[in-house]
């Protein structure tokens, strides 16, 4: 499987493939997908729409973001991030930790086993997400920018099954490490 972490989802258009994100745009504009996009299939969810950009001699796939998502996470806090709860572990030893459970998650382990043992928050950590311009439609459904920044950064990245690490950060992860595992 692959993985998709923040910091590469975020980092990524600072580098040279910014003419290339910038014609991307261009053309999705052009094909229409800049305001509705996709298509919808029988079960309401949106296929992705793709165009491929070449710049420089190498070629870059966009896909558009899903309207909605369900992802499964392991919160993995230190001391002083997660309210209400006594961790003693260091930043250092929760970024060890969520890498590690990433990793066994992809290697096969179950992914619900590893919430029971190993999250920081409730069990059994399912959210639905509606991405941006999306009306939340389901009880147990957030808009995505109500949910921390990176959770969505990293979980409308992800295809279903795949399985993803949000990184700490003070600002779009403030309360630890997420190892994200998108369901539908």
């Amino acid at each position: 499987m692959s993985t998709v972490s923040e910091r590469a989802v975020v980092r990524a258009p600072q580098f040279r493939h910014f003419a290339a994100v910038a014609a991307f745009c261009v053309v999705a504009t052009a094909m229409g997908c800049a305001s509705k996009g996709g298509s919808t299939n029988a079960s309401g969810s949106s296929t992705a729409t793709t165009a491929k950009v070449t710049e420089g001699g190498g070629t870059m796939t966009a896909a558009k973001e899903p309207d909605r998502i369900k992802v499964q996470h392991i919160l993995i806090g230190a001391k002083g991030t997660v309210p209400g709860k006594n961790i003693t572990r260091t930043m250092d030893e929760a970024k060890t930790l969520a890498y590690q459970i990433a990793d066994r998650a992809r290697g096969g382990e179950s992914f619900d086993e590893l919430v029971k043992a190993n999250t920081d928050d409730a069990y059994p950590g399912i959210y639905g997400m509606a991405n941006r311009g999306v009306t939340p439609s389901a009880q147990n459904e957030y808009g995505r920018d109500n949910m921390v920044p990176a959770f969505g950064n990293v979980g409308f990245k992800l295809a279903v099954g795949e399985i993803g690490v949000a990184d700490f950060d003070p600002t779009t992860s403030p309360y630890g490490y997420h190892v994200i595992k998108r369901v539908e």
